[in-house]
């Protein structure tokens, strides 16, 4: 199964930006979905964003109500690489940040960015944003 792994995070001042980056082990890695889950103290892991396959058509992405118009997901196949670029953090925002890859080449960031359909994940990473 492939391995991934996040990097990225940290503690920023709330306004602040952070990008993360999950780097695959393995290169088929861009037939597949890639989403970004994060899971704060007391809450379920929830989406944050989810990008489709580099050869679906649609070329879709997926993104929570919450962080439209602030993070922005993209994919760089060829360093088997999918940034999360974060901007306007809030404290809301703190939270273990994952990578995951979904088990299906089938699936898509639109229809399918549910923490269910994915079945590779990193091991997390903390981002906290102070006030």
């Amino acid at each position: 199964q492939v391995q991934l792994i996040e990097s990225g995070g940290g503690l920023v001042q709330a306004g602040g930006s952070l990008r993360l980056s999950c780097v695959a082990s393995d290169g088929t890695f861009s037939s597949y979905a890639v989403g970004w889950f994060r899971q704060a103290p007391g809450k379920e892991r929830e989406p944050v964003s989810c990008i489709s396959s580099s050869y679906d058509g649609d070329g879709s992405t997926f993104y929570a109500n919450d962080v439209k118009g602030r993070f922005t997901i993209s994919r760089d196949s060829a360093k088997n690489t999918v940034s999360l670029q974060m901007t306007s953090l809030q404290l809301e925002d703190s939270a273990v940040y994952y990578c995951a890859v979904a088990s299906s080449t089938t699936y898509s960031a639109q229809a399918h960015c549910v923490a269910g359909y994915f079945g590779a994940w990193g091991q997390g990473i903390q981002v906290t944003v102070s006030s």
